[in-house]
């Protein structure tokens, strides 16, 4: 087959598609997702996000297709009009198309990462505003509300639903396992564990509250000296392998001048 025919035929392809009136592209695009499904978990990261819709995981799918396609098509017209083999063009194709969706589910394991770090840090800093408002009096929902009003952040708005969901009528400590459910995080999670039995059993939440604030404090102490100790180890491959060298070459020189001088003479 010429490049001229296969030219012609992805241009005619889109004319045909597009004189039947039924035909849709958003709803080709929706049922080709469907179809593929969700085999990256892609469903999950975005409702840890805070972003539970289907419409969101539609949205991702839509965009991921709509790249790969603005990428693809291009790069086929070129390799065709380059002459390459078939082979060729498949294989390239492929690769380009894995690379695209590759880079974005990447991006979105990033994003859900820097989420989980971000509720770890903020959780003490939450945990000790909500132990002040409790000694001053305030019951658990008033202190959440106290909260989310003043505070900002990924924590911070899974607390805002907790608050919604208490006033639409569901009972405080469902909410809070929503919330456990929802956040990837072993310290919330224990402490929401710690607060709903607390509550069930009519213990005092004051006293929890500051154990599980002392622990967050001490986890995420040993998560910054973790994170400097790799910091430091990096810090020292530009020493080691750049810096090292030129210095040693540095007061190794005049002796080798004065030695090769030596060797002339």
């Amino acid at each position: 087959m010429s490049t001229t025919t296969v030219v012609t035929i992805l241009f005619l392809t889109p004319a045909l598609i597009l004189i039947n009136e039924d035909f849709s592209w958003e709803k080709f695009a929706l049922t080709t997702v469907h179809k593929v499904g969700d085999r990256t978990s892609v469903k999950n990261k975005l409702i840890e996000l805070g972003h539970p819709d289907q419409t969101h995981y539609e949205s991702f799918r839509l965009k991921q297709l709509l790249v790969t396609s603005l990428i693809l098509f291009p790069l086929l017209l070129i390799l065709l009009f380059q002459g390459h083999s078939l082979a060729f063009i498949v294989a390239c194709l492929i690769g380009v198309a894995a690379l695209v969706l590759f880079y974005f589910e990447k991006s979105l394991s990033n994003q859900i990462t820097e989420h989980r770090i971000s509720i770890d840090s903020d959780f003490p800093s939450v945990i000790e505003m909500m132990t002040l408002a409790l000694s001053a009096g305030e019951t658990p929902l008033s202190s959440l509300e106290r909260i989310t009003k003043r505070g900002s952040g990924p924590l911070v708005s899974e607390l805002r639903i907790v608050v919604v969901e208490v006033k639409s009528g569901l009972p405080f400590q469902h909410a809070l396992d929503h919330m456990g459910r929802r956040v990837q995080s072993v310290s919330v999670r224990r402490f929401i564990d710690a607060v709903v039995i607390a509550i069930s059993r009519g213990a005092p939440l004051i006293e929890v509250l500051h154990s599980h604030a002392r622990e967050a404090q001490n986890f995420q102490r040993n998560r910054i000296l973790s994170a400097a100790g790799k910091s430091e180890i990096s810090m020292m491959i530009p020493v080691v392998f750049l810096i090292l060298p030129i210095s040693i070459l540095f007061a190794l020189w005049p002796s080798l001048s004065n030695l090769n001088l030596f060797a002339q003479g």
